[in-house]
């Protein structure tokens, strides 16, 4: 049985006039987080560059190995920033421009006759919250990472 979802304040709203404007929604968030995106990665990456100078150091126990914990998350980090800045590229979904690029001009026209609204919403929304779920999660260890090497500076003052 089919659900059906309503946005706050789409009761009293013509559903053609909202289908016509819901497509970009998805798209219209990639811009900020690309630049986002772009300074997680640059921050990881200065980061990880610090901890491979002191990996020739003399340091307590304690501080090589929350510092290795550390580095650890920074790089599982960098890998889930990777994953969403790496482009999907399938086009198995019929609604994505992968899809389109992959079709002769006939084929396209005779997609055309249906109205694949809703289909783009929904190829576009699962896009969305597959990079949005990675992001996340990258912060979440982007956070931990800062919390292990804070541990790491403190047991190397002690």
């Amino acid at each position: 049985m089919l659900r059906q979802h309503h946005s706050p304040g789409l009761r009293n709203r013509d559903p053609e006039r909202e289908l016509a404007h819901r497509p970009l929604c998805p798209l219209a968030l990639g811009p900020r987080s690309w630049f986002g995106e772009s300074l997680l990665l640059a921050f990881t990456g200065a980061v990880l560059a610090g901890l491979t100078s002191l990996a020739d150091h003399q340091l307590p126990g304690v501080t090589r190995a929350f510092g290795a914990a550390g580095g650890l998350a920074l790089m599982a980090a960098s890998v889930l920033l990777l994953l969403v800045v790496r482009p999907r590229l399938r086009g198995d979904d019929r609604a994505s421009f992968p899809y389109w690029a992959r079709l002769t001009e006939a084929e396209i026209r005779a997609c055309m006759h249906g109205d694949s609204r809703t289909a783009r919403i929904q190829v576009l929304s699962v896009i969305a919250l597959r990079k949005f779920t990675y992001l996340q999660r990258a912060v979440d260890l982007i956070l931990t990472a800062l919390a292990l090497l804070l541990m790491a500076a403190i047991g190397a003052l002690v």
